[in-house]
């Protein structure tokens, strides 16, 4: 383990996890000038994928899982150990164990292994044959033979992106589909009550049976363990022989436990410099976080910490983790891009920016809800925090300025299409939901409570930015709970 002002050129850097951050940290590493010993180690046997078209273009035909590896952007000469996760970690040896007992040693270490779906209970009819997750290519293989073979139901448990993303392929297939939700909305723990209550106008006209304010209690199956029904909080029963279990993610840390670093279910925090923390909030100079696992504070939301499960945050961060690896402390770059997530769903495009789910009140300022065209942003305390684009992301980039600018809620736009006044609105987030972010207790504290701590209240109100060479070294992160902020 190696502190912060003690850094010496790499000759050996360790990539866990052979995906989108993986990939795109090794060859950042080489255009860095990195030319040691590079290796990545990946828990699934196949070379680095794309996993958004599993969602999408896989589930519906239009493409096959072999289709769906990402393009090389250079050679990154490097040592492939594929199919075998990592077992455990002593930063003390700069020792990575793998699960099947051999040893790989590092001067850096990139952590990136990303999050797994979160399982549906084997108590409740979780390993009933046709209960489905999504999250590999194997994964979109089985739930793709599933959908082929014509079930007369598919039953989707959970309406946030992923789940809208399957129902609304399901229902291109001609599938009728039920689509359990445990708030009043779909959509809501990440867009809110407002935009949630459009988006149920989207399932109903597609055919969807939507079930807002309900959950499954139990699966159920047959005398052969093959599903045939769910029983749902309301005492109605549905019969269905696939099940999609969209339910949010989990954190692949497990394998960090007994290694110092602040990690669990939640992901491995982190500075904005990438570096990992350990249990009482030191920075280290020697292992990196990128990716979907990394929790990390960002400028324009201070008092937080961000996992994002986005696409375009895996490739910044995976950069911005390469060049600190390959740097010294004085020409380290803070990772602060705007976050940005897409979905495609029932017919229409949806985009965001900045972190909704921080937002106290939201308002339509182009077009209207019931146009399925519509851009809507987000306000805290009188701050411009998030905008949401539905079939309109042309629109953004003006938008997305003025989130880093900070301005002020309501924006001042006086768009052509926009209503004559603008009437901000409860964002209607639901108030059992888990925030997309984690509050930092004392940013400047350096000591992280144990697990045992209790819950903390609601984040403190957005404050003044600080740059970022400002960030403290060392954070302190309570026991909250914290949830993706893009797809569910």
């Amino acid at each position: 383990m190696t502190a912060p002002d003690a850094v010496t050129a790499p000759e050996r850097i360790v990539v866990i996890g052979a995906s989108l951050a993986g990939l795109r940290a090794a060859e950042a590493l080489r255009d860095e000038g990195f030319t040691g010993e590079l290796t990545l180690i990946g828990d699934e046997p196949y070379a680095p994928y794309d996993r958004p078209p599993l969602s999408k273009a896989v589930l519906s035909g239009w493409l096959s899982t072999d289709h769906t590896e990402l393009p090389r952007l250079r050679d990154i000469d490097a040592r492939w150990l594929l199919g075998t996760p990592a077992g455990s970690l002593d930063t003390d040896t700069r020792t990575v164990t793998l699960a099947d007992g051999r040893q790989v040693g590092y001067d850096r270490l990139l952590i990136a292994t990303g999050t797994r779906s979160r399982p549906w209970p084997a108590e409740r009819g979780g390993a009933l044959h046709g209960v489905h997750l999504l999250r590999s290519r194997d994964d979109a293989d089985r739930l793709r033979t599933a959908l082929v073979a014509g079930p007369e139901r598919v039953l989707v448990i959970g309406a946030g992106f992923t789940g809208g993303e399957v129902a609304s392929v399901c229902r291109d297939l001609g599938l009728e589909v039920t689509v359990t939700q445990r708030s009043g909305a779909p959509l809501a723990s990440a867009l809110g009550g407002v935009i949630g209550g459009a988006a149920a106008r989207w399932y109903r006209d597609a055919g969807v049976d939507l079930r807002l304010g309900t959950t499954v209690h139990a699966l159920e199956g047959d005398a052969d363990g093959r599903l045939r029904r769910a029983v749902l909080s309301d005492g109605t029963v549905v019969a269905a022989e696939v099940a999609v279990v969209a339910a949010g993610a989990l954190a692949n840390t497990e394998w960090l436990a007994g290694s110092g670093l602040a990690a669990d279910a939640r992901g491995v925090a982190c500075d904005a410099y990438c570096r990992a923390l350990t249990d009482d909030g030191t920075p280290l100079a020697d292992v990196f976080v990128a990716g979907d696992i990394a929790r990390w504070p960002h400028p324009l939301y201070p008092g937080q910490l961000l996992r994002l499960d986005h696409w375009d945050n895996a490739v910044a961060q995976s950069r911005t983790a390469a060049h600190n690896m390959t740097h010294p402390p004085h020409e380290h770059r803070g990772h602060r891009p705007l976050p940005a997530f897409w979905s495609n769903q029932f017919g229409m495009n949806l985009k965001c920016l900045g972190l909704p789910a921080l937002a106290d009140q939201v308002v339509v300022t182009q077009g209207a809800l019931d146009q399925r065209q519509f851009v809507a942003a987000y306000g805290q305390r009188g701050r411009l925090v998030a905008v949401v684009a539905v079939d309109a992301p042309r629109v953004l980039d003006g938008y997305g300025a003025l989130i880093e600018a900070q301005g002020p809620f309501p924006p001042v736009l006086n768009a052509t299409d926009g209503p004559d006044r603008l009437e901000p609105l409860d964002a209607g987030f639901p108030r059992t939901a888990p925030a997309a972010v984690s509050r930092i207790a004392d940013p400047s504290a350096g000591h992280l409570p144990a697990p045992s701590t209790p819950l903390d209240p609601p984040a403190p109100p957005i404050q003044s930015t600080p740059s970022a060479e400002s960030t403290p070294s060392t954070v302190s992160t309570p026991s909250v709970p914290s949830v993706l902020a893009g797809h569910e």
